[in-house]
């Protein structure tokens, strides 16, 4: 707008000019006024060109950043899908071997088509932003759906799971909303592993601590557990997360032992279904209802409120 007002003004001194009879210094004016056009218009022309050109820029970085989200998605929905193929081919195989009945034939397709579901879930609740790693012999589908329920449902400040694995980056995703996630694992190759995996799906708010075996008595009994120095900074855990390999075949008692004592106020302990140390809780934890999966959660009795007199 101002520039047109520019010009009507030029324009009309132009003619003011030629009217007073000074026609050289009024075509002089006019040859100026239109190479002021031309080159204003050059201008213009170079500034729609460069817009274009970065409109183009970034409309060609939007598709490569889409097609590098889908071929990641396609990935992780290929794996699964081949995972699920392992899968039938075990169950083919024991039904073949066993000579399963056909209610328990049945039965092993039903929990199947359940894992299926359960990764669908899975992958519509978090969306990863590099492929995932290999289930091995981690958690099945639907555990690790009731872990990640679990945690978004608690959102934990601080979750300390013990053990890394295949379930530590499913993890890392449901508790980067809610606060930080440390892992702790005794095995260095695994522990490098795992800190790579994360450091691919931009999880920065997890950490993974190297703790080596040592002797830990509890209970009158000795046991390999974790180096009890390496976890001196565990503190005011709001989740604690038992799974994944551990030093010993006993991973909850020394969990309790040691970091149940840790535990925030309304802090709980989540492991896979297994005997619990002392009948009826251990220092005021209790089994409380779990979700889905094989969990065992353990989590302070709520206090009674007294009757009225």
């Amino acid at each position: 707008m101002r520039n047109l007002l520019v010009l009507l003004l030029a324009g009309a001194a132009v003619a003011a000019v030629a009217l007073s009879g000074h026609l050289r210094l009024a075509v002089a004016l006019l040859a100026l006024l239109v190479t002021a056009g031309l080159v204003g218009l050059w201008q213009l022309a170079r500034r729609i060109n460069g817009s274009f050109r970065a409109q183009r820029d970034a409309l060609h970085e939007m598709r490569q950043l889409t097609e590098q989200v889908q071929r990641r998605v396609v990935a992780a929905v290929e794996r699964e899908r081949l995972e699920a193929g392992d899968r039938h081919l075990e169950t083919t195989a024991a039904i073949a071997r066993d000579r399963l009945t056909p209610d328990g034939a049945a039965e092993l397709l039903r929990d199947q088509h359940g894992e299926i579901a359960a990764t669908v879930q899975l992958l519509r609740a978090i969306e990863p932003r590099a492929p995932m790693p290999a289930a091995g012999a981690g958690p099945r589908p639907t555990d690790l759906l009731g872990l990640l329920h679990l945690v978004r449902s608690r959102k934990p400040a601080l979750t300390v799971a013990l053990g890394a694995g295949p379930a530590t980056v499913w993890l890392g995703y449901a508790a980067e909303r809610a606060g930080r996630l440390v892992v702790v694992d005794h095995d260095p190759a695994r522990v490098e592993r795992t800190r790579a995996d994360l450091a691919a799906h931009g999880l920065t708010g997890a950490q993974v601590l190297l703790a080596a075996p040592a002797e830990l008595v509890v209970g009158g009994r000795g046991t390999d557990w974790y180096d009890v120095e390496a976890l001196a900074g565990l503190t005011d855990i709001d989740l604690l997360v038992v799974t994944g390999p551990a030093p010993s075949d006993d991973a909850l008692a020394p969990a309790l032992h040691v970091l149940g004592r840790r535990l925030a106020p309304g802090g709980a302990v989540v492991a896979e279904d297994g005997p619990i140390p002392r009948q009826g809780g251990y220092d005021g934890l209790t089994p409380s209802a779990s979700p889905a999966g094989r969990w065992t959660v353990l989590a302070p009795a709520p206090a009674l409120t007294p009757l009225p007199s």
